[in-house]
């Protein structure tokens, strides 16, 4: 069996290191993609390549890391440079994906892209979250997807598409085998924790039949308790 091998892809988006991201973070390989090199000194790694176009990394960054090994790309090109940071994580063997800085920053459709590109990359088989500390994603394609939140911590479910047979067990508001449109609020603001039948405290199994979505959480966000 072929064993995992995370790394960290540091993006230019909003990062708050918590505990819950250090933890997430500690002692992976790490890649960053241009002005997301800024996350390396906040959480201790020391990043393998430094991928872009470096048009947003600032004078005193690349003076800080310009030991690092340096891939550049023009700025006029058909890839982000987070995209291109991914590609060469997957490269080095990367079987899981811990995406950090997702979120955020100024640019929506960037933000929105690595959402969609999680759910890409979850087809492609690899173990993928994103992640700015104060939220977190994860891809949810057709199976069984346990995932291990705070108990009373937010969450939601966004359908990418129309959802067939969703069940939801381990929160305040269960599922069963729901069909779900697209569009639909039905599956937003869950909270985590609320059965026994999930083994984890805060533990929440996700079961779908068809179709392809997000979970999207909060784990520092109690306010549905």
């Amino acid at each position: 069996m072929k064993s995992e091998l995370t790394f960290a892809v540091l993006l230019g988006g909003a990062l708050t290191a918590d505990a819950r991201v250090r933890s997430l973070t500690a002692g992976v390989r790490a890649i960053a993609a241009d002005g997301g090199m800024a996350h390396a000194l906040t959480l201790s790694l020391d990043p393998e390549l430094w991928v872009g176009d470096f048009d947003s990394a600032p004078a005193d960054l690349l003076v800080r890391y310009d030991n690092v090994p340096r891939m550049p790309f023009p700025a006029e090109k058909n890839f982000t440079d987070g995209e291109l940071a991914i590609e060469q994580a997957i490269l080095r063997g990367a079987t899981r994906l811990v995406l950090v800085g997702a979120f955020g920053g100024e640019r929506t459709d960037h933000g929105l892209l690595h959402l969609l590109q999680a759910v890409s990359l979850a087809e492609r088989g690899l173990d993928v979250m994103l992640t700015s500390g104060e939220e977190e994603a994860y891809p949810l394609l057709p199976g069984v997807h346990t995932f291990n939140l705070p108990a009373g911590s937010l969450f939601s479910v966004l359908g990418l598409e129309p959802l067939i047979g969703l069940c939801l067990e381990g929160v305040k508001y269960p599922l069963d085998n729901a069909d779900i449109g697209f569009g639909s609020s039905r599956t937003l603001s869950n909270i985590a924790g609320y059965e026994s039948r999930v083994e984890a405290a805060g533990g929440v199994r996700v079961h779908l039949n068809s179709g392809r979505a997000l979970l999207l959480a909060r784990p520092h966000d109690f306010s549905g308790s």
